[in-house]
């Protein structure tokens, strides 16, 4: 029964992190076109507890260090005297990709998370006849 309980804890963890990518895939889309807005990223880390479980935990939001585009726009409030302003760095495509894979791997843990659910109330079907 703890294997099942601890495949459940992983997904769990899964699930926590890969909602962390997504909100901040969101945020870097939401924001896209933002003059001046640094995409954000995050990093996973693999943290071994107590009864030695392997879980993933996301570490904090880090900005991303790409240059800022250079947008031509000479009639935009922020545009300096040649006519350019600071864009955002982030790249939509990516974001779009990230964010489809966070949500898929988001979805094969709710499924491990389900399949490991289920068994364990077989198994207490099981013991209770």
């Amino acid at each position: 029964m703890s294997d099942l309980l601890s495949s459940m804890q992983s997904s769990v963890s899964g699930m926590t992190a890969q909602s962390a990518r997504l909100r901040l895939s969101s945020e870097n889309i939401a924001n896209a076109d933002t003059p001046g807005y640094h995409g954000k990223t995050v990093s996973f880390e693999e943290v071994t507890g107590r009864e030695g479980i392997a879980r993933v935990v996301a570490g904090a939001p880090e900005l991303s260090q790409r240059s800022l585009e250079r947008v031509y726009s000479p009639g935009h409030p922020l545009a300096d005297d040649e006519g350019y302003y600071d864009g955002s760095n982030v790249n939509l495509m990516v974001e779009i990709a990230d964010a489809r894979q966070a949500q898929r791997t988001y979805e094969a843990n709710l499924k491990m998370f389900d399949q490991a659910r289920a068994m364990s109330s077989s198994l207490l079907d099981l013991l209770r006849r």
